[in-house]
């Protein structure tokens, strides 16, 4: 059975919409961003935890995601060794070209195939960006590991990674880094159910 991992920007208050640049997603108004951007630059130790953690697995990813890595990632793989060669899985109900080599559709009843994609053989699923996908992710339990990667703001507004359809979830932490610029780096694995208790004595 293949983990799928979910990795993402997010802020503070959790939203994840746009991160990387001003014209990636303005929809519902939204004016922020690039807010990731001024933070990238973490230091050597950032580059290498993010480098250990972005393996070249399969791609799970959304429309937008999709156009936006096709667009860029074929002519930087320097940048993300063997990337152009992984199986990128796309998750969409509207037409799309897939441009990007080894690109499939995943279309109809998309969490059905995506439970099918995930009892198959093969290499871990990453989910980058890719905001509704995730949510329908955390919606049905089916997200193994997080990758998050939290940025010290706070902007009010924006689409966030955990909607309110997400299913209670335990995650242990397994891995972390504090950036010298502020930004926390956590990578958690799922564990089981949430439990209660009390805080009295």
């Amino acid at each position: 059975m293949r983990k799928i991992v979910v990795l993402s920007f997010i802020t503070l208050d959790g939203v994840m919409q746009a991160g990387g640049a001003p014209e990636e997603d303005t929809s519902d108004g939204f004016k922020y961003g690039g807010w990731a951007a001024p933070y990238l630059d973490a230091g050597e130790a950032a580059d290498e935890f993010m480098a250990k953690h972005r393996k070249s697995t399969d791609l799970l990813l959304g429309r937008k995601t999709y156009e936006m890595f096709a667009s860029f990632w074929p002519e930087h793989e320097a940048m993300w060794p063997g990337v152009n060669d992984v199986t990128k899985y796309v998750v969409s109900n509207n037409p799309i070209e897939l441009t990007w080599q080894n690109s499939e559709l995943i279309t109809g009843e998309v969490i059905a195939c995506i439970k099918e994609l995930k009892n198959s053989e093969g290499s871990d699923l990453q989910v980058h960006g890719s905001g509704n996908l995730a949510q329908a992710l955390f919606k049905h339990d089916l997200v193994n590991e997080l990758f998050l990667m939290t940025i010290p703001i706070t902007l009010g507004t924006g689409n966030r990674l955990f909607g309110e359809g997400a299913i209670p979830a335990a995650f242990k932490l397994t891995d972390g880094l504090f950036a010298s610029n502020g930004v926390v780096m956590a990578y958690y694995e799922r564990v089981g159910d949430v439990k209660t208790g009390s805080m009295e004595g």
